[in-house]
């Protein structure tokens, strides 16, 4: 980790020194920057041959935009799968087989979606802005104005959206005109991740993981913290060394909240009061997912690795992605489902972690969370290739 450090710390010296100079500040995400001071040395892994036990297959692709500098995923309703694009462009597409219902361009650029519910699509601006549009035909039902950048999709359900911005904000908007119901903030650090950090929610409670490696449960009705835990505490002698924040979005699952912080930990508490349930020490890359079984994660080096819900104890790590950039993954049946830079899709078994399947999407990264739906699941490629599976014993 030293290593990573010392390599980063030289690629990044002198905007480090302004930024550390002129305040707070941000650093890219995890995966685009991590060990970009020693790329002769670190190279991704060579994907391995192996002999598939499971059937997956491409039900069908659809094209959004590009990415961009940022990271989208679909969502989906019964009927429909949403996309967006960093052009603007947003569509609803069938989700039986992905002919366009309909695709709007919103004539301005966006920097996270998307999220469904309420009879409505939520995307985000750099100008931090939230966009409702209507899922009928993507016209345009509300806009609210919110402090800072929007990085992470937002989160609706139960006639309300609740989004956060860039400078570490969170806010609870009604679903019928965007209106601001409430609003948390808290202090950043001095630098921080530039991390789409997601929200997760139960029926009393949002749950927002922040920089400096802090997780929060935050009362729906008016925004108050009911309990603030330590995922990990920032440990190193500079800022860099310091950050330790809470990557991707909370994994709920019956009684427990987990988290994983970057140079940290992943920790699991008690929903009800935010006792810490177990915790190891892990330099997490991503964010996590939960099972009835397990919790899953990717480390900084792309390891893909498995802790005992109830203990934390490690039944399994998988090696043979490291440095691919692999994405948060999603727990699926008996299946980890992993997305990496060339926009590979790894099917591990969850038992073990070896490999199940593999499928190719159009060669570019999947940098968003993956989106289960019926007997498979969506990916979302940084090219906007939107892409259906379904897998088969």
């Amino acid at each position: 980790m030293m290593g990573s450090i010392n390599n980063l710390w030289n690629g990044f010296a002198i905007t480090l020194l302004s930024t550390l100079l002129t305040g707070c500040g941000t650093l890219d995400t995890v995966s685009s920057w991590v060990g970009m001071g020693d790329k002769a040395k670190v190279r991704p892994t060579e994907l391995v041959d192996f002999k598939p036990t499971l059937s997956i297959k491409r039900d069908w692709e659809a094209q959004i935009g590009s990415a961009g500098s940022y990271v989208f995923a679909p969502d989906s309703d019964a009927t429909t799968v949403y996309v967006a694009a960093a052009d603007g462009q947003v569509a609803g597409l069938d989700l039986a087989n992905g002919q366009a219902r309909w695709r709007v361009s919103l004539g301005q650029r966006l920097s996270a979606g998307v999220a469904a519910g309420e009879g409505l699509v939520l995307v985000g601006t750099p100008k931090g802005q939230v966009l409702a549009l209507r899922v009928a035909d993507g016209s345009l039902a509300w806009t609210a104005v919110l402090s800072g950048e929007i990085l992470a999709r937002p989160m609706v359900q139960a006639g309300v959206v609740y989004a956060r911005s860039s400078d570490g904000r969170v806010y609870k908007l009604d679903a019928k005109d965007g209106k601001v119901l409430w609003a948390y903030s808290r202090t950043l650090p001095v630098l921080t991740l530039r991390e789409a950090g997601g929200l997760a929610a139960d029926a009393q409670a949002v749950y927002a993981g922040h920089a400096g490696g802090r997780l929060t449960a935050l009362a729906q009705t008016n925004g108050a913290p009911l309990w603030e835990v330590n995922v990990a505490l920032p440990r190193g002698a500079t800022e860099l060394e310091r950050i330790a924040d809470v990557l991707g979005t909370p994994a709920v699952n019956g009684r427990q909240v987990c988290a994983a912080a970057y140079q940290g930990r992943v920790s699991c508490f008690e929903r009800s009061n935010g006792n810490l349930l177990w915790a190891r020490e892990w330099p997490a890359g991503r964010g996590v997912a939960m099972d009835d079984r397990s919790v899953y994660g990717v480390d900084a080096e792309s390891v893909v690795q498995a802790f005992e819900r109830q203990r934390g104890v490690s039944p399994w790590k998988q090696d043979k992605l490291q440095h691919r950039q692999v994405g948060t993954p999603l727990a699926l049946n008996e299946q980890v489902i992993v997305g990496d830079y060339q926009g590979q899709i790894h099917v591990l078994n969850r038992l073990d972690g070896a490999f199940a399947a593999r499928v190719a999407t159009d060669g570019s990264p999947v940098r968003g969370e993956l989106l289960p739906v019926r007997q498979g699941f969506l990916a979302q490629t940084a090219q906007g290739g939107v892409f259906a599976f379904k897998l088969d014993k």
